[in-house]
């Protein structure tokens, strides 16, 4: 992850901030008990990888954020395991899952790639390279980029399945990065959340430090307003715990 690194830290530069990298094990995280350690962190994101373990705790992880509108951003299996968690917990298909974790599963809302169907895992199993990419307007994607049409690394071989597209942006989900012939979903994000957006590309590998990646960008800076907000948040807090409310007023000269 040395790359994904570089392209935070490059984030932070252009945002004249300091970001701190904390690595979380995905496998020790549980539902609820996994809020008390998150609730400590100004953004989460969930980097690509292969295999099932620690999905489930990504999952968690990826619920909180968007229970608690912490921004996210998930890269490649970070986008497969959004949308997973978003099938699970929001549209009801609780044993959603992905054919790389559970090819049995009911609702297979990640599955391989339609052209390596029958494929095995040797060799060439992979779609590679730089592929074109249209931005929806009005989207996290489209602002960062600050471009209708991009060009991205890639580097999977499972895909968002276009079958769950309908439940999934009816229940608010919205598909804001295509593939010009409309055949592959590259970027989903969550409206009306300050930044939830999950790419199936691996924008780190271009990210530069005198040329941050967009997407890098617009997410620590999320993660600046939002640790701002909650800074923000704490004087009033302590303040509305100091002014005790007339009942506990009465309390106190009952008690005297």
């Amino acid at each position: 992850y040395k790359s994904l690194k570089e392209a935070l830290l490059h984030g932070g530069l252009a945002n004249d901030v300091k970001v701190n990298i904390s690595w979380i094990e995905a496998q020790g995280l549980e539902w609820p008990a996994c809020s008390g350690e998150l609730r400590a962190y100004d953004g989460i994101l969930v980097p690509g990888g292969f295999g099932k373990r620690g999905v489930e705790g990504m999952i968690h992880a990826i619920r909180f954020a968007r229970e608690h509108r912490v921004p996210y951003f998930g890269i490649c299996l970070g986008m497969q395991t959004m949308v997973i968690e978003y099938a699970r917990n929001v549209c009801g298909l609780e044993k959603a899952n992905s054919t790389e974790f559970d090819n049995a599963a009911p609702d297979r809302v990640i599955y391989k790639l339609r052209e390596l169907k029958g494929v095995d895992e040797l060799g060439g199993t992979m779609r590679l390279g730089a592929y074109p990419c249209r931005l929806a307007e009005g989207s996290f994607a489209r602002q960062a980029y600050d471009s209708a049409e991009i060009s991205e690394r890639h580097r999977h071989r499972y895909e968002f399945n276009r079958e769950y597209e309908q439940i999934l942006t009816e229940h608010g989900l919205r598909l804001t990065g295509q593939t010009p012939d409309g055949m592959y979903v590259e970027i989903c994000e969550l409206p009306g959340h300050p930044w939830y957006l999950g790419c199936q590309f691996h924008p780190e590998f271009k990210s530069k430090p005198l040329e941050p990646h967009p997407l890098f960008r617009a997410f620590i800076g999320a993660a600046v307003a939002h640790r701002s907000e909650r800074a923000a948040a704490v004087p009033k807090t302590l303040e509305a715990a100091s002014t005790p409310s007339l009942s506990e007023e009465q309390q106190y000269l009952h008690a005297g």
